[in-house]
């Protein structure tokens, strides 16, 4: 009976975190992105802290392999199943995780808020340092890394929401689903 309650709980925590990736295909504001909810909502609610790096990561794969080689496909040659961009996101994927495990020990909005800012401010600094470090958009100086950070200013805000709102909806739809499926809870 355990493992069907744990296996329960897996399946829609999984499942929020595949329906939030596939949330990407949707048109949307620059940078508001399930992203880090994905991260945070994967260390708050899976026991196995494996699954809670993996399963995002993989999630998030998944929808670049699809965004990639459709709506980006003009930008790449041929059929891509990663690519050298991808590596900030996934390093501050697998930061944001441990963010998550460290300040989503208990849930409440004010761990929510907390961990979303902690989060946007990781990703911020992660995937710009990388575009700079790439050497394509920007030169590879000081003056450099500062446009690179400067330009990607308006962003932040709509990252900072978009971990805010997708966490938000992650966290009530899971605990609501374990108000109503009593299963759900020990999960």
């Amino acid at each position: 009976m355990k493992n069907n309650i744990a296996s329960k709980g897996i399946l829609l925590a999984l499942g929020l975190i595949v329906v939030a990736a596939l949330s990407r295909l949707m048109p949307h504001p620059p940078n508001f992105t399930p992203l880090a909810a994905m991260g945070l909502f994967g260390a708050a609610y899976f026991a196995n802290k494996k699954l809670a790096f993996i399963i995002p990561l993989a999630a998030w794969w998944f929808s670049d392999l699809i965004l990639n080689n459709t709506v980006y496909a003009q930008y790449s040659e041929g059929f891509a199943l990663f690519s050298s961009y991808q590596i900030g996101s996934f390093l501050a994927l697998g930061l944001i995780v441990l963010v998550g495990i460290f300040m989503l020990k208990k849930i409440n909005f004010k761990n929510i808020l907390g961990s979303s800012l902690v989060a946007a401010v990781l990703f911020f600094i992660i995937s710009n340092f990388g575009v700079w470090l790439m050497g394509t958009m920007y030169p590879m100086t000081l003056s450099g890394l500062v446009a690179c950070f400067t330009a990607a200013v308006p962003f932040f805000g709509w990252s900072l929401l978009g971990n805010v709102v997708y966490l938000s909806i992650m966290v009530f739809t899971f605990e609501f689903a374990g108000f109503k499926i009593s299963s759900l809870k020990l999960a």
